[in-house]
């Protein structure tokens, strides 16, 4: 079986890290173990998987082989020790808070990131004692100012959702450890084949699987993966309890998926380059926000050490605001208006009135995200016929 070996390319890993053929009958594809339980061989046995002296499966819920070869592929993938599948993104993020902050605690977080993601902690575990705050992690100086001495965590997502904005997760790392803080990273927007938190210095990573590694959207799951196994058993123990884990089925779905990852981010990071080049020219164009594009040399330094490509994900801005945002989306053929991202398709939508639309205008417009902010998630289409459809949206709003 393929492990996590530094001799091998992300390309290579995701088609075989974690994965061997089946051993029974030879299956090139993984088996879908699509069982509640585990049968022992012994009582013995049975008390010894309980007590944790005998490695072996005992419930879905806490282990699960087709389960495990994913978490297996994604830990190769992002240079980790273990990691988690979870039922859903926020399954993962739930349980990251639920184990690393109790009564008293402090978080900091990127005021960009996923609204969900913040909104939970501002409106419910708020309510047991934990306190936030949310700046631009961007910038270092905010976060050592938003810093106190009960905080215990730096949650940051680079680049940010929807605004894109990037995070230097090295800094970040070396500031948190530096008071006796854990970094966690959310790094849905990128995938393991464009950055790997880890190696620059973060505890654990997260991704919402529903978007670049399923990339089918046709699943919704999480993980979790961690540069220690101490911490791997601390959240392991708390997902059990929760019963955010993941189902066979799903697991096996998304294992499929990474098969063709890397191809698939890098054709979508292609197609957007062509795209975000050509919204920054269009006169119905505000502004853009693309890594690529990016002209300040300190954040192009960043970027370039950071991740090995800037995505696809674009955010622009239309000069007539809302309504010009309404009149695009209703414009496009090809794009697909939806929420989510990192799928084969197009996705286009507008994060005022969706994805961020549970927010307080105010904690909105702080974080970057704008009435006439648009973004698209750029799929594997091909380029041309992308570009047209953009096109015809856009001349019919000049």
């Amino acid at each position: 079986m393929v492990d996590r070996r530094d001799d091998l390319n992300p390309d290579t890993l995701c088609i075989h890290a974690g994965q061997a053929p089946d051993s029974e009958f030879g299956a090139v594809a993984p088996p879908i173990y699509q069982t509640s339980t585990f049968a022992f061989d012994s009582a013995e046995q049975g008390a010894a998987r309980f007590a944790g002296t005998q490695p072996g499966y005992i419930y879905t819920r806490m282990g699960n082989p087709t389960i495990r070869m994913l978490e297996d592929n994604l830990a190769a993938l992002e240079g980790g020790a273990a990691a988690l599948a979870t039922s859903s993104g926020m399954a993962a993020v739930s349980t990251m808070y639920f184990t690393l902050l109790g009564q008293g605690d402090h978080l900091v977080g990127s005021a960009g990131m996923y609204g969900p993601s913040r909104l939970i902690v501002e409106r419910d575990f708020s309510r047991f004692g934990v306190k936030s705050t949310w700046v631009d992690t961007g910038d270092l100086e905010a976060v050592k100012a938003a810093w106190r001495p009960d905080t215990k965590l730096l949650y940051v997502e680079t680049p940010t959702n929807p605004t894109l904005a990037v995070t230097d997760i090295a800094a970040c790392a070396r500031w948190a450890h530096a008071h006796g803080a854990l970094l966690a990273v959310d790094n849905t927007f990128l995938s393991p084949v464009l950055q790997q938190p880890l190696k620059h210095g973060a505890d654990l990573v997260l991704h919402s699987v529903t978007k670049f590694i399923n990339g089918h959207a046709d699943v919704v799951g999480g993980v979790l993966v961690f540069r220690e196994e101490a911490l791997w058993k601390r959240l392991r123990a708390v997902l059990f309890y929760l019963g955010g884990t993941m189902d066979p089925h799903q697991a096996w779905l998304v294992l499929r998926g990474t098969k063709t990852l890397a191809l698939r981010v890098r054709k979508a990071q292609e197609n957007a380059a062509a795209l975000a080049g050509f919204l920054s020219n269009h006169p119905a164009v505000e502004w853009v926000r693309f890594p690529g594009l990016e002209t300040d040399p300190a954040k192009r330094a960043l970027i370039a050490r950071q991740m090995s490509g800037p995505g696809s994900l674009i955010a622009f801005e239309l000069k007539g605001g809302l309504e010009a945002g309404r009149r695009l989306l209703d414009g496009v053929k090809l794009m697909t208006l939806a929420v989510s991202l990192g799928g084969v398709e197009t996705l286009i939508q507008h994060p005022a009135s969706m994805t961020h639309a549970a927010m307080t205008r105010e904690n909105r417009l702080g974080a970057g995200i704008t009435d006439g902010l648009v973004r698209l998630s750029v799929g594997c289409e091909d380029a041309a016929d992308l570009l047209a459809d953009l096109k015809r949206g856009l001349d019919g709003l000049v």
